[in-house]
């Protein structure tokens, strides 16, 4: 894993939301092109979920945080379940990615 667990713990919701789709979007970028490399992101998306899910901060959005779970499982596993998909999971989580660059640059 690219971020510490003490790391992780100290980022935004959107922060970490966002480097989970940017794992998803991999994912998606690579499937049936690549099968390591799909498989890579997706166990870093799946990995970074269970960290953000372990953070005591989102205690309270445990359930959210366990469907988005599922969800990305499902869509990587080809969405027979839920008949999720990597691209729309990609939708969902990229503008808190957006939303978190928008705040670190207006900083000044």
């Amino acid at each position: 894993m690219a971020v510490s667990r003490e790391r992780w713990f100290t980022l935004s919701l959107a922060d970490q939301l966002g480097n989970i789709g940017s794992e998803v979007g991999r994912a998606r970028s690579w499937q049936g092109r690549d099968e390591k490399l799909f498989w890579g992101a997706a166990g870093r998306a799946l990995e970074l979920l269970d960290l953000t899910r372990e953070d005591a901060r989102w205690q309270e959005r445990r359930a959210e945080l366990d469907r988005a779970r599922e969800s990305v499982a499902d869509a990587i596993l080809g969405g027979g379940t839920y008949g999720s998909r990597l691209a729309d999971l990609e939708n969902y989580f990229m503008p808190f990615a957006l939303y978190s660059q928008r705040l670190r640059t207006s900083v000044v």
